[in-house]
């Protein structure tokens, strides 16, 4: 079984590149499973076409006994999406609601028969529940969303860090940076050098496009939605590109000072 988790910014793309990802990857034959770790509980809406309404954190609150039909639910093309849910805003710990929810999929016995394993984790590691995936062995293969601005470069630079910390103990490590592009000057150049810096590559760069609201407004993937397009086409070959990925690395994170000014020199 493929084990992979993508980590991201808040806001970079990261769902909706992780649901793509899911729907090339059970277009290519393989059976698929995404586990949504953000309190939104948002990462399977377009496999969904809808937010998903029973999560794990809910249903182990509101439920003595929780069965497997509870918690797991069927999209598109039958991939199992799974949200863990969090806390109300304002209480309790999202970080920690991903540890009891991973806990209770294990408990559970729901996952095993899958292909591809794909967690979608919010933000950085400085919190421990967010580094649960990759700390505890959930997922082996890390995957970073960036676009080329500033503090998206900043929070996959962080992530990095967390990704070295958990290697030198462990199996995880690092795939490659998937570029999901803003329209900043040069921003594809200035992520495959900050990809190499950190000893890695640019394993995709997903151009920005209209194609992709669209299709999120319409609740669906891009795949479902324009099947034919190019930037579905993007995803076909970013879920190919992972698939047959043999260059996982520990990755060497930059000082803050020396990113600030990579970006500074890609800026004219």
């Amino acid at each position: 079984m493929l084990k992979i988790a993508i980590y991201g910014k808040g806001g970079i793309g990261k769902s909706t590149t992780a649901a793509n990802l899911s729907a090339a990857l059970s277009e290519a034959g393989l059976k698929v499973c995404q586990i949504g770790c953000d309190p939104k509980n948002d990462s399977t809406r377009l496999l969904l076409g809808h937010i998903c309404k029973q999560t794990v954190l809910d249903t182990v609150r509101d439920k003595e006994e929780v069965l497997p039909e509870d918690i797991v639910h069927f999209g598109y093309r039958g991939i199992k999406c799974v949200e863990a849910g969090g806390p109300e805003p304002g209480v309790g710990c999202a970080g920690r609601g991903i540890i009891v929810a991973l806990e209770k999929l294990r408990e559970l016995d729901v996952i095993g028969e899958e292909d591809v394993l794909l967690y979608d984790v919010l933000g950085d590691v400085v919190c421990g529940g967010f580094a649960v995936p990759i700390r505890e062995g959930y997922a082996s293969d890390i995957y970073i969303v960036s676009s080329g601005e500033l503090m998206s470069l900043y929070a996959a630079n962080n992530i990095a860090k967390g990704i070295k910390r958990f290697a030198q103990r462990g199996n995880v490590r690092l795939g490659g940076i998937i570029g999901n592009g803003r329209n900043t000057p040069n921003e594809k150049q200035l992520l495959e050098e900050f990809a190499q810096r950190l000893h890695t590559r640019l394993i995709a760069f997903i151009p920005r496009d209209i194609v992709v609201n669209k299709a999120e407004n319409n609740r669906q993937t891009v795949l479902q939605y324009a099947p034919e397009s190019a930037q579905a086409q993007v995803y076909r070959d970013l879920s190919q590109a992972i698939l047959h990925n043999e260059e996982l690395s520990i990755p060497m994170p930059m000082s803050f000072e020396d990113l600030e000014k990579l970006v500074a020199d890609y800026g004219h």
